[in-house]
């Protein structure tokens, strides 16, 4: 099950909606950064939900010129697959291969200056994340919606926070020389000389 899948599972678990409802709710609750959300791949994904027997069809409605609506309601298979996958995700941990330990992982190939430099720049780019994330959260704090539907956005506040202050050490320890980063000769190097 997708991760769009289940943000779909999850808001008709709420009540019936139809996709651009959904869509609208996924916006305005800030889940573009955990899913990516885009109309067409929402309505894709209920159409396949529906073909698995997760959600239903409960009627059509139109408004003015615009297009008719099918809204959409979670079927009891639908809520168990949903808390199934759920209970999966959290109980168990997973490596996902994220691709940023494996790029610091190669920042050896870089001059110090480089990686210094890059990684800063990173700093930056979560500063703004967890301004973000901060925002969020002061405006879920000041709505009606219940902090259980957003959890997610202090989960994301601390991962954003840790991973900050390991980059900062990163650097302290690049810039102090607590982290050699002189190359190393390689054994068939020193057998030459």
């Amino acid at each position: 099950m997708t991760p769009l899948a289940m943000a779909a599972l999850a808001l008709l678990s709420e009540r019936p909606m139809h996709p651009y409802e959904m869509y609208q709710t996924l916006i305005q609750r800030h889940e573009d950064r955990l899913v990516k959300v885009r109309p067409g791949s929402l309505y894709h994904t209920v159409g396949k939900l529906t073909e698995l027997g997760l959600v239903r069809a409960t009627g059509t409605d139109r408004e003015g010129n615009r297009p008719e609506r099918t809204t959409y309601e979670i079927t009891e298979k639908g809520q168990l697959a949903l808390a199934e996958r759920i209970a999966d995700i959290i109980a168990a941990p997973v490596y996902e291969f994220p691709s940023f330990p494996v790029a610091i992982g190669e920042a050896h190939n870089l001059p110090k200056e480089t990686v210094i430099d890059l990684v800063r720049r990173r700093l930056k780019g979560l500063d703004l994340l967890r301004a973000e994330a901060e925002d969020a959260f002061a405006e879920f704090g000041r709505t009606a919606l219940p902090r259980k539907y957003w959890l997610d956005v202090s989960y994301l506040e601390a991962v954003y926070s840790a991973e900050r202050e390991w980059l900062r050490k990163l650097v302290a320890d690049l810039e102090s020389g607590e982290l050699d980063w002189a190359e190393e000769k390689t054994s068939e190097e020193k057998d030459t000389k």
